[in-house]
C-alpha cells in the first residue's frame, strides 16, 4: 500500500441505542466520543439507528404488506370512474 493515502484502520465500537446492542469491530470511520469497552479499553463509540439487532429482517418481525387488501381499499375509497378500465 502507498503509505499517507489511506485512512487510519482502527478497533470502533458501533452502538445500537434502540436495541441496547452494541460490537466492537475495525472500521476507518472516527468518533470523538468513547467509550469503555468489556476488555478495560477506551475507544472511539459510534451510534447508528439500526443494526441487526434491531433491523426487522434480521429480528424475523417483518411484517407482509397486503398489496391487493390496499388495492380493493383504494377504490372502495375513491371509486372506479365511469369509463376506466
Amino acid at each position: 500500500m502507498k503509505p499517507g493515502i489511506h485512512p487510519a484502520y482502527q478497533p470502533v465500537v458501533f452502538r445500537d441505542k434502540a436495541a441496547g446492542y452494541a460490537f466492537l469491530t475495525r472500521s476507518t470511520a472516527t468518533a470523538e466520543r468513547t467509550v469503555v469497552w468489556e476488555d478495560g479499553r477506551t475507544y472511539p463509540v459510534i451510534d447508528v439507528e439500526i443494526s441487526s439487532a434491531s433491523h426487522p429482517f434480521y429480528t424475523g418481525t417483518a411484517r407482509v404488506l397486503d398489496t391487493a387488501g390496499r388495492v380493493e381499499r383504494f377504490e372502495r375509497r375513491y371509486g372506479r370512474r365511469p369509463g376506466a378500465r
